[in-house]
């Protein structure tokens, strides 16, 4: 898959981690398709590590929506306001 594929599938599992992760999550375009693309890198990776995965394949779309969800947790707590 090229690079327009990669970030076509990042925006669809940013936006769908978005939806199933409640609260407010404001962020634009741009960070919504790194934190999807991220999210099936962490998937891939992490699912590697675990033994859910061999080398050369892919996490698979329900993985990278949970890696997205992970990842969107992360960034909210590091963003989050410290009033």
């Amino acid at each position: 898959m090229g690079i327009i594929g990669t970030i076509i599938i990042g925006l669809i599992v940013g936006l769908i981690a978005r939806f199933l992760k409640p609260g407010n999550d404001s962020m634009g375009w741009i960070m919504t398709i790194l934190l999807g693309i991220g999210g099936s890198l962490l998937a891939t990776y992490g699912g590697q590590a675990l033994g859910f995965y061999e080398a050369g394949e892919g996490a698979g779309f329900i993985g990278a929506v949970i890696g997205a969800i992970v990842l969107l947790v992360i960034y909210g707590m590091v963003t989050r306001d410290k009033d």
